[in-house]
């Protein structure tokens, strides 16, 4: 029995509705504390006991991407840990893969809250968190005391973002600034332009603006880290097509698609109950099941405009297996999770693991690289 979906997400969710923002720093900070206690025996114990029961190694699920090796597809999406403050604890949970941010050159405290929210009726949520984070220089401090005495496991990307008080004329300038702070500290980094909670922040997808900040870093990028970009579900098919051609021109490693979105289309939850608004009366991206089919469109898109040429990494509505199936045959080559996992829970990382080894076996295939974009052909 999955303890968590029969006794714990019924109770904080449903019955004594515990805030969504208030249990997510919680659990960072329950995180946090397990991934630098590690030397204590008990704790060492309890982590070891974490690994044996969320993991699944197989080396069907393996690949080399952009120089790095990553276990298996699934990755923690950004915004979960968004200062860094458990990198070291991501792969005993059985993600391939962790993106740490959004992190911001300026510290700052993000939007007012309430700032997120759940939709269960959806299995969605509603943030509108605003890049809360301690800045660039703060996790770079971190990540540097880190690495002096951990090894990692598997890759950790960081996601980088816009100061809120920075020109929207001055952003490359700040993406800039946090990539040089941290340039020699993640693995991959992705220059996220697609948050609709930063004034301004999405007209950076736009080719001559996103240009600029691509230029600087790419510049700056001497160890020739991987560079992603992620981009929103809402943009136009030429919008879309404009992004593929400068990841081209900038010699991107791959495209992220997508982040939140900011369509209301079908959801079915009334009222938020922490404001007693429809969602539709909310600022904020939404995020989990209703962005699934988009995000899986886009991703097709890309795949098929590209020819596969451009590695992508699929976010935006996984659950289960089949979700994840989907996104990589229609051309994702890993997949990320955020909403998902904390609707079904730590086991969800195994269920789809263990999902995605028998639809490989069902298809006839040995490696999951050889299912990316099969569904296009």
């Amino acid at each position: 029995m999955d303890i968590y979906q029969a006794v714990i997400n019924p109770f904080l969710f449903t019955l004594v509705k515990t805030d969504p923002e208030w249990l997510h720093q919680q659990t960072i900070r329950t995180f946090s504390w397990l991934s630098q206690a590690s030397y204590h025996p008990a704790i060492s114990w309890l982590n070891s006991s974490i690994r044996r029961s969320l993991c699944l190694n197989n080396t069907s699920l393996e690949q080399n991407l952009f120089g790095l090796n990553f276990p298996n597809p699934v990755g923690l999406s950004a915004g979960f840990d968004k200062d860094g403050l458990a990198a070291e604890i991501w792969s005993s949970f059985g993600f391939g893969f962790a993106e740490l941010g959004t992190v911001t050159y300026h510290a700052q405290p993000g939007n007012p809250p309430p700032r997120l929210f759940r939709l269960p009726l959806d299995k969605a949520a509603l943030n509108r968190m605003g890049f809360n984070n301690s800045g660039a220089a703060a996790m770079a401090a971190r990540l540097a005391s880190s690495q002096q005495e951990l090894t990692r496991s598997v890759p950790i990307g960081i996601n980088l973002g816009k100061s809120k008080i920075t020109p929207l004329e001055l952003a490359a300038q700040d993406y800039l600034e946090s990539f040089r702070l941290l340039k020699d500290l993640g693995d991959y980094f992705v220059v996220n332009v697609s948050s609709p909670n930063t004034p301004g922040l999405r007209s950076l997808q736009d080719a001559a603006m996103l240009s600029q900040i691509l230029d600087v870093l790419q510049t700056e990028n001497n160890s020739q880290k991987p560079v992603f970009v992620k981009i929103a579900p809402d943009l136009e098919w030429e919008a879309i097509a404009d992004i593929i051609s400068l990841a081209k021109t900038y010699t991107l490693a791959g495209i992220i698609a997508t982040n939140t979105t900011i369509s209301r289309e079908g959801l079915k939850t009334p009222v938020i109950d922490q404001t007693g608004k429809s969602p539709q009366e909310e600022a904020g991206g939404i995020s989990g099941a209703p962005l699934r089919q988009r995000s899986t469109e886009v991703i097709r898109f890309i795949y098929q405009q590209t020819q596969g040429e451009i590695p992508i990494i699929g976010v935006g509505g996984i659950f289960t297996a089949e979700d994840a199936w989907e996104k990589i045959t229609a051309g994702a080559c890993l997949i990320q999770v955020y909403t998902g996992w904390i609707y079904e829970g730590p086991m969800m990382v195994r269920r789809i693991l263990t999902g995605l080894l028998t639809k490989l076996e069902e298809n006839g295939l040995t490696s999951i690289s050889q299912a990316i974009g099969i569904g296009n052909r």
